[in-house]
C-alpha cells in the first residue's frame, strides 16, 4: 500500500476583471500639478491638431490656404502681366458690361475659346469654367483694373483648397497625419507650380486639379454612386483645361490600387465593412472616365465647332502606317483645333520628328530637376532660350527618356507590386503608392510634353501643376520613411529638419518668383535675368521701359532681342518704333521695311510702324521714305502690307494715317 500523501491541487490566485485593477495599499497618490508654460500649451495644441486629430476637410482647407496666401499673393496694386491681357482684358466674353459684348450671354462660354474668340478665329485653348468665373468676378468694379481680384479669390484660395483635399486623401489612404500634412503642404509651397497660381491664367490649371482630386475622393463612394462622382469630377477637370485628359487612364488606375485600402475594417469606428471589388471599381470608373470625355468631346464638337488641321485629314493620312492612320482619326473625332505655330515660342515646329522628341524629353528633364530644385524659375523660355537640339543622344535626353520610360513602366509595376504584397490590414503599401505617384508624374506630363503633338509653347512651369500632385506624394513618402529610419537610431530630429528645410526651401522659391508679379516691368526684368538667351522676354521688358518713358533703355534691349532672333519680324519692327519715338524716323525706316517684308500680312504690327511713320511726316507726301515704303510693298501683292501702304496714300489725310478699324489695341486696352 502506497502511503505517499496524494497531490494535492495547487492554490491559484483569483484572477482580476481584465478591465479591473487592485489599488496599492494606501491609495494611490495624486502626481503633483505642474502647469504647463504658454509654449508648452501651444506645442500641445499643434501637435494635437496636426498628428493626432483626424484631418477633415475643413481642418486642412484652413492652414493650407493661409500657407497659399502666404507664398503666393500678389501686390494689391498689380497690373495685368503678360497673357492677363488678352484672357481678361481683351476677351469680350469676361468684359460683357462692354460694348462689344452686348448680347453674349453666360452660357456663350461653352461657344468660345479661352480668349473669348469665336471658333472661327479660336488658337485652341476651349477652357469654359474659368470664363464663367472671370466674369462672376468682373461684377466687382475693382476688377477691371487689377488682376489682384481675379487673382486671390479665385487661384490663392483654391490652390489651398487643392492641397487640403490632398491631406484628407493621403490620410484616407494611409492613416498617417504625418505623411497626409507633408503631402499636402508641399504640394501647396511647390515652387515650380508658381506661375499656375500667382498667373490669373493658371486657374485653368487650379481648376483641372481641383477637378482630379474630387475624381480621386469619388473613388471612396460606395460603388453604385463611384461613377457618378467619379463622372462629374472629371467634366470639371475637362472644362476647365484640356490636359485634364491624363486623367482617362490615371482615375481607373488609382481605382484598382487604391480601393482595398479606403474602405473601413468592421472594427474600425464601428462601421459596416464595404467590400472594396478593385477589379469592379477599376470597371466602373474606366466607363465613368470615358463616358466623361466622350460627352467632353461631343459637346464641344458642336457648340464649338473649329476648324481642324489638314494634317489629320482622312487625305493627308491615306498612305500612312496604319498606327498613323489610327492616331490621325482620334484627333480629327476629338477635333483639335488649329494651334498657333510660332517658332519663337516653340523652335520644335521646325524640327524633324526625332529631335522634337529629344527636345521634349531635354524639356521633361529640366522640368523634374525643377521638381526638386526650383531655384531659377520665370514666366517665359521662349527661343533661343530653347533651341533645337543638334542630336537626338545626350544626357538630357537620355535621362528624360529613362524616367519617362520608368514611369509608363515601372511604376505600374511597383504599384502592383506593393498591393500582392498588402496581404493584411487596411494601410496602403508604400510601393502601391509610390507606383501610383511616379505613374502620375508621366502620364500626366506626357500630353504637354511636344512629344505626342505640337504645342504652341515649348515650355511653361504652370504645365507641371497635374505632376506635381504625383511628386509631392513620392517626395512626402521618401521624408516620411527616411524619418522612421532614422528614429530606429534615434536621430529622428534629422529627419524633421530635413522635411521642414525642404518645405522652406520651395516657400522661399515660391515667395521670390510671386515677387516678379508685382507688375508687367518686374515680371519680364526677371524673366530676361531667369532666361538671358529668350528674345521675348527681352523685347516685353523693353516694350515695358518704353511704357514708361525710358526710351534709351528700350532701344539697349531691343537690339539685344535682334541679336538673338534676327529673324523675328517684331524685333525689327520694335527697334524701328523705338527710334521714330525718339523723333530718328529716317533711320528708323530700314528696321521698318525689313520687319514688314518679313511678315507682309501682321496687320497690327504694320499699322504700328506706318502710323508712327505717318505721325513723323515721313511719308505724308511723296518722298523718298515713302517711295520705299512703297517698293517694299510692291514686292507683297495682295498682302496686308500692299494694302495698308496703299490705303495710307489714298485716305491717310482723312484718317490722318492708319484706318482706326485696323490699329493695333493699346496697351491695357479693352477689345475692339
Amino acid at each position: 500500500m502506497n502511503s505517499d500523501p496524494a497531490p494535492q491541487k495547487p492554490q491559484q490566485k483569483p484572477q482580476e476583471e481584465p478591465w479591473t485593477f487592485a489599488p496599492p495599499e494606501g491609495g494611490v497618490e495624486e502626481p503633483a500639478y505642474v502647469p504647463l508654460s504658454f509654449f508648452q500649451r501651444v506645442r500641445a495644441e499643434v501637435r494635437q491638431y496636426f498628428l493626432v486629430d483626424t484631418p477633415t476637410l475643413m481642418s486642412a482647407v484652413v492652414p493650407l490656404c493661409l500657407l497659399s496666401i502666404i507664398l503666393y499673393t500678389r501686390h494689391p496694386h498689380t497690373n495685368f502681366i503678360f497673357d492677363e491681357q488678352e484672357a481678361l482684358l481683351a476677351n469680350p466674353y469676361v468684359r460683357f458690361d462692354s460694348e462689344t459684348s452686348k448680347g453674349i450671354g453666360w452660357f456663350a462660354a461653352f461657344k468660345r475659346d479661352f480668349w473669348g474668340l469665336l471658333p472661327d478665329r479660336t488658337i485652341g485653348s476651349y477652357r469654359p469654367l474659368p470664363n464663367m468665373l472671370w466674369r462672376l468676378l468682373w461684377l466687382i468694379p475693382q476688377s477691371h483694373h487689377s488682376a489682384f481680384f481675379h487673382h486671390f479669390f479665385l487661384n490663392v484660395w483654391f490652390h489651398g483648397l487643392n492641397g487640403a483635399l490632398m491631406v484628407t486623401l493621403v490620410h484616407r489612404w494611409t492613416k498617417r497625419n504625418a505623411l497626409a500634412w507633408l503631402t499636402g503642404t508641399l504640394f501647396v509651397a511647390s515652387a515650380v507650380i508658381t506661375e499656375a497660381v500667382a498667373g490669373v491664367v493658371g486657374i485653368a490649371d487650379v481648376l483641372s486639379g481641383t477637378g482630379a482630386l474630387l475624381a480621386l475622393h469619388a473613388l471612396r463612394l460606395p460603388a453604385y454612386a463611384m461613377p457618378f462622382g467619379v463622372f462629374v469630377a472629371m467634366l470639371v477637370g475637362l472644362f476647365s483645361k484640356e490636359s485634364a485628359l491624363a486623367l482617362v487612364p490615371l482615375i481607373p488606375l488609382a481605382a484598382v490600387l487604391t480601393a482595398r485600402y479606403i474602405f473601413c475594417s468592421p472594427a474600425e469606428e464601428g462601421r459596416r465593412a464595404i467590400r472594396p471589388r478593385p477589379w469592379l471599381r477599376f470597371v466602373l470608373s474606366a466607363i465613368a472616365v470615358v463616358l466623361a470625355f466622350v460627352f467632353y468631346v461631343e459637346v464641344r464638337r458642336r457648340l464649338f465647332p473649329a476648324k481642324v488641321p489638314d494634317v489629320f485629314s482622312v487625305e493627308a493620312n491615306a498612305h500612312k502606317p496604319w498606327a498613323e492612320r489610327t492616331y490621325a482619326a482620334l484627333l480629327r473625332w476629338y477635333a483639335q483645333p488649329m494651334l498657333p505655330h510660332d517658332a519663337l515660342n516653340n523652335p520644335l515646329i521646325n524640327a524633324s520628328p526625332e529631335l522634337r522628341k529629344a527636345g521634349g524629353l531635354r524639356v521633361f528633364a529640366r522640368g523634374l530637376w525643377q521638381v526638386i530644385c526650383p531655384w531659377t524659375l520665370s514666366g517665359d523660355y521662349s527661343a533661343p532660350q530653347e533651341p533645337i537640339p543638334s542630336r537626338v543622344w545626350f544626357p538630357e535626353s537620355v535621362f528624360g527618356l529613362w524616367a519617362m520610360v520608368n514611369g509608363f513602366m515601372a511604376a505600374p509595376a511597383l504599384g502592383v507590386f506593393g498591393w500582392l504584397r498588402s496581404q493584411r490590414g487596411y494601410k496602403l503599401e508604400w510601393w502601391a503608392l509610390v507606383g501610383l505617384g511616379l505613374t502620375w508624374i508621366v502620364v500626366s506630363y506626357f500630353p504637354v510634353s511636344n512629344i505626342p503633338i505640337l504645342l504652341p509653347t515649348v515650355r511653361a512651369e504652370r504645365f507641371w501643376y497635374f505632376p506635381v500632385m504625383g511628386s509631392a506624394l513620392v517626395m512626402a513618402i521618401v521624408i516620411v520613411r527616411f524619418y522612421d529610419w532614422l528614429s530606429l537610431r534615434k536621430l529622428g530630429a534629422i529627419g524633421v529638419a530635413f522635411g521642414a528645410g525642404l518645405v522652406l526651401f520651395h516657400g522661399v522659391c515660391a515667395r521670390k518668383h510671386a515677387n516678379d508679379y508685382h507688375n508687367d516691368l518686374v515680371f519680364w526684368n526677371s524673366a530676361r535675368k531667369a532666361v538671358p538667351r529668350s528674345a521675348k522676354a527681352h523685347l516685353n521688358y523693353s516694350v515695358m521701359l518704353g511704357a514708361r518713358g525710358d526710351l534709351e533703355g528700350r532701344l539697349k534691349s531691343n537690339r539685344i532681342a535682334y541679336e538673338l532672333a534676327p529673324d523675328w519680324p517684331m524685333a525689327s519692327v520694335y527697334i524701328g518704333d523705338t527710334l521714330c519715338r525718339m523723333h530718328r524716323a529716317e533711320e528708323s525706316l530700314p528696321h521698318f521695311i525689313r520687319g514688314f517684308e518679313l511678315a507682309s500680312n501682321d496687320y497690327l504690327l504694320i499699322a504700328l510702324g506706318v502710323q508712327c511713320l505717318w505721325d513723323e511726316n515721313l511719308i505724308r507726301e511723296e518722298t523718298e521714305a515713302r517711295t520705299a515704303l512703297r517698293t517694299a510693298a510692291d514686292k507683297h501683292p495682295g498682302s496686308w502690307l500692299a494694302y495698308l501702304v496703299e490705303d495710307i496714300v489714298l485716305n491717310g489725310e482723312t484718317n490722318n494715317g492708319i484706318d482706326p478699324k485696323y490699329r493695333p489695341r493699346s496697351y491695357n486696352a479693352g477689345p475692339k
